[in-house]
């Protein structure tokens, strides 16, 4: 009787050692489902993480880009509105030049002609050299 007792009692261990490592088991099964569930999770959210920041440096980008595109239209036309006034001013200067050149070279003609006694009746009174009429 002794062996049989022995024999029931090995069983019964041996029954809840299996039920133990079953549960062990089934425990460590768990842990691990949630494990795998929470790398995914998070491997999830750095790709939205990453997506959300690339879109936001693409948004960026285009908008620095619209902006220098806007920038450099406008100083372009600044450009060419300066350029525009520098060429009227330029014309004019020239204008300005060009009288004074031809004022001089009939001031000049009249006082040549004034003392070489060509000069027109009206011209000859502003011309005198020493102190004399020609």
């Amino acid at each position: 009787m002794a062996s049989q007792d022995q024999g029931r009692r090995a069983a019964e261990a041996k029954g809840r050692t299996e039920e133990k490592a079953n549960q062990m088991a089934g425990s460590v099964g768990d842990k691990a489902q949630a494990a795998k569930d929470k790398t995914s999770d998070t491997a999830q959210a750095a790709k939205d993480k990453t997506y959300q920041t690339g879109q936001a440096t693409k948004d960026k980008t285009k908008s620095a880009a619209q902006t220098t595109k806007e920038k450099t239209s406008e100083t372009a036309e600044r450009t060419g509105e300066m350029a525009h006034e520098g060429k009227d001013k330029a014309a004019g200067i020239l204008q300005d030049t060009g009288e004074k050149m031809k004022h001089m070279a009939q001031t000049t003609a009249d006082a040549v002609k004034g003392s070489l006694g060509m000069a027109k009746n009206d011209d000859e009174e502003g011309f005198k050299t020493r102190g004399r009429d020609y």
